[in-house]
């Protein structure tokens, strides 16, 4: 009995090549896909939508708005259920119930009836990003975390690329409701799959009245330095990177290009990008640290950011696409390191970092379209540098300072122990 519970004690997590580490990375990746698949699958068809209900641009903006809104409001109480009934097991039932709320929306026939049905399937969905990162930070290796990060992070946007750009043509050539019903079939198919391929947790151990309690665990989180700063890069960098998309097609359809809404809906084409980047920002952090591929991410981001200005339609993509590579390669690394640094209440922690990144992008993507509405496409696209430079500031000021404070210890250590010999 003592053998079996120090071997369990000693576990350190899947490693990387392990036939359980796979299972779990391709468990995530299609549990990314079928969430954000359905998160997103109404943004790409939002005239249809407004015509079809007969409502205004801005009423059928709300069908996105709500949901991430659903989202951004259950990751806190989604994180308490993961830790009374298991992580696996509240991603199932939170899978699940989305599926069937997204077989329910092409019913919608009403305004109110939809918004209503959007918010709880948000709510539903809350339950991925709020659990995700800490069911891979407890069950694989350490040293391994920010690769199955980044995977799960590029699920995450092939669920929103596909979301986006199957909806649009089907709708196109049917109507709304064929569309996002066709999204709702295959996040059923990506569901089934991580039910079936989700390993059964090994270090999770259920929470009792004997541990911390919910505040306790949410102020360890909150009052850390390091923790906030990787917060603030969720609101800042999540909120600009949105307010970019939401508002680029308004941008692309004016006057200055006149494209049709056929052709808009292909900048989503760039998620593609970011598929990528999240993983090989991933691979990245790995060799040569989290801090420099988050500071260099962000840098890429601001870069793309300002290509958009220019007139030229070539070089706004190209601007789109260094933008996207950018801002994934940014949130897989901060979202893993979030699950990695926590060391109480790492639930709680996740989902902390989920609520500030629907938070910035409800609060600023919001925000992002009233500067452009009232100044134009620089302002709004300086605004967004500027959020991206105080992100880069606030992650690099807290690097060094924890540099330093290393340093003093290590400096004070070696005198004391000189002073002692002494």
């Amino acid at each position: 009995m003592t053998a079996t519970t120090d071997v369990t004690l000693e576990w350190e997590g899947h490693p990387r090549g392990s036939r359980e580490y796979k299972r779990l990375v391709a468990a995530l990746l299609f549990a990314g896909i079928a969430t954000f698949a359905q998160l997103y699958s109404v943004q790409g068809i939002l005239p249809l939508i407004a015509s079809g209900l007969e409502i205004t641009p801005s009423q059928s903006s709300l069908a996105v708005g709500l949901a991430t809104v659903g989202v951004a409001v259950s990751v806190l109480p989604w994180s308490v259920v993961a830790d009374r009934i298991g992580r696996v097991k509240a991603m199932s039932i939170s899978i699940v119930v989305a599926t069937i709320l997204g077989l329910v929306v092409p019913l919608s026939s009403s305004l109110p009836v939809l918004l209503s049905i959007r918010f709880f399937e948000g709510a539903a969905l809350g339950g991925l990003p709020a659990i995700a990162i800490a069911y891979l930070s407890e069950e694989v290796h350490r040293n391994h975390t920010a690769l199955a990060a980044a995977t799960y992070v590029s699920g995450t946007t092939l669920g929103g690329l596909l979301g986006r750009i199957v909806a649009g043509p089907v709708a196109e050539v049917t109507n709304w409701r064929i569309g996002t019903l066709t999204v709702s079939i295959l996040a059923a198919v990506a569901a089934t799959l991580f039910l079936v391929l989700a390993p059964v947790p090994r270090r999770f151990r259920a929470g009792d009245s004997a541990g911390p309690s919910l505040g306790t665990r949410l102020w360890a989180n909150l009052k850390e330095p390091g923790m906030l700063v990787l917060y603030a890069q969720a609101f800042l960098l999540m909120g600009g990177f949105v307010a970019i998309y939401n508002f680029l097609g308004f941008r692309l359809e004016g006057s200055g290009f006149g494209l049709p809404q056929s052709l808009i809906s292909l900048i989503f084409l760039a998620y593609l990008s970011g598929t990528v980047s999240s993983r090989v920002a991933g691979q990245l952090a790995v060799r040569h640290g989290r801090a420099g591929v988050l500071a260099g991410s962000t840098l890429l981001m601001i870069a793309g950011v300002g290509l958009t200005i220019s007139s030229n339609l070539i070089v706004i993509l190209v601007g789109l696409v260094i933008l996207t590579v950018g801002f994934f390669a940014a949130h897989a690394i901060a979202s893993g390191w979030t699950g990695q640094r926590a060391t109480v209440g790492r639930a709680q922690a996740t989902s902390l970092y989920n609520l500030f990144y629907y938070g910035g992008s409800s609060v600023v993507g919001w925000l992002g379209g009233v500067v452009y509405q009232q100044f134009g496409w620089t302002a709004m696209a300086l605004f967004v540098m500027g959020l991206a430079v105080l992100a880069l500031i606030a992650a690099a000021s807290h690097h060094a300072l924890t540099n330093r404070t290393a340093i003093q210890k290590k400096t004070a250590i070696t005198t004391n122990r000189s002073t002692t010999l002494t």
